[in-house]
């Protein structure tokens, strides 16, 4: 299993730390030397798949998944057996109109390619206008918004993490 993350000023990065401590598994910044992403195909080596994607402007993706999803688009790779669960950071309260909307995005574009998408979350106990992420009444993933409501992001990870028990076999999964 791994964790792919794009992050500008270090909220998902941080999400993505913090998943990371209790799925023990592989760590990958998108665009990072250190890890030497090159290329989706470095996606599909892994069947369970966590994505981090903060979201920018009005509801776009994070800049370093804009080339991977464009390859994507264009490439057409075969996510079929992956199962993928997502994450972002948000802001509801500046940009509550588009709040974790790229996660929609990411949703969209890995279950057009075949993928499993798993891991939904409510939308209780959340303000916004507004979600391109919010399918039937759900997130597609775990938004956090450590901006204005950084005191519920350990119950928001924990609640994420039982969750995904069910849908990702690592016996290093802990809870919260």
């Amino acid at each position: 299993m791994a964790i792919f993350y794009g992050s500008t000023s270090g909220i998902t990065e941080g999400i993505a730390v913090r998943l990371h401590e209790h799925f023990g598994e592989e760590l990958c910044d998108i665009y990072s030397m250190e890890d030497d992403f090159t290329s989706v195909d470095e996606m599909l080596e892994y069947d369970y798949l966590l994505f981090g994607c903060s979201t920018w402007g009005s509801g776009e993706v994070q800049n370093d998944w804009r080339d991977p999803l464009f390859d994507m688009a264009i490439e057409k790779p075969d996510f079929t057996g992956k199962t993928i669960a997502l994450f972002g950071a948000g802001d509801c309260v500046t940009h509550g109109e588009q709040f974790v909307s790229a996660l929609g995005t990411l949703y969209d574009q890995f279950q057009k390619l075949g993928a499993t998408l798993v891991g939904d979350f409510p939308t209780e106990g959340y303000t916004y206008e507004y979600s391109f992420a919010v399918r039937d009444s759900k997130f597609v993933g775990l938004p956090i918004d450590e901006v204005n409501e950084s005191d519920k992001t350990d119950e928001r990870i924990a609640s994420w993490l039982e969750v995904l028990k069910s849908h990702f076999p690592s016996p290093s999964l802990e809870t919260a």
